[in-house]
């Protein structure tokens, strides 16, 4: 069973089977605006739980998207690099951007599950 957790720049992680698949919360798609580009780090890069991963533009602004955990990269989405746009229509779904064989899960454990996203998200508006 796959857990979701969220850090507090609006990255998510989706964990199932040692693998965390990375994108932006809906929040963070919404306060960007259309999506024009992204790039996804490339197959096999090893990222440091904060490092800048990947870079997701908007009509609005371009943004960093940090490794919310460490690990490998193991996938990227190339659907998503060439038709950025998914990541408005689907960003918990089709609109991920890249997959990581953890490094460490533990670190997990220093991210929100989806109702303390949700209380965050409370906080801000």
């Amino acid at each position: 069973m796959s857990q979701i957790r969220y850090t507090k720049d609006h990255e998510y992680v989706r964990v199932g089977g040692g693998e965390g698949v990375v994108g932006i919360s809906e929040y963070a798609q919404q306060q960007l605006g259309d999506v024009v580009f992204a790039e996804a780090p490339p197959v096999g890069k090893v990222l440091k739980k904060g490092d800048p991963a990947a870079v997701v533009e908007s009509v609005k602004a371009a943004s960093d998207v940090f490794a919310p955990v460490s690990g490998e990269v193991v996938a990227v989405n190339s659907e998503v690099e060439s038709t950025p746009g998914l990541i408005n229509e689907d960003a918990l779904g089709r609109g991920w951007l890249f997959r990581l064989k953890l490094a460490d899960p533990g670190e997990l454990g220093a991210l929100m599950d989806e109702s303390a996203y949700a209380d965050y998200l409370k906080m801000l508006d």
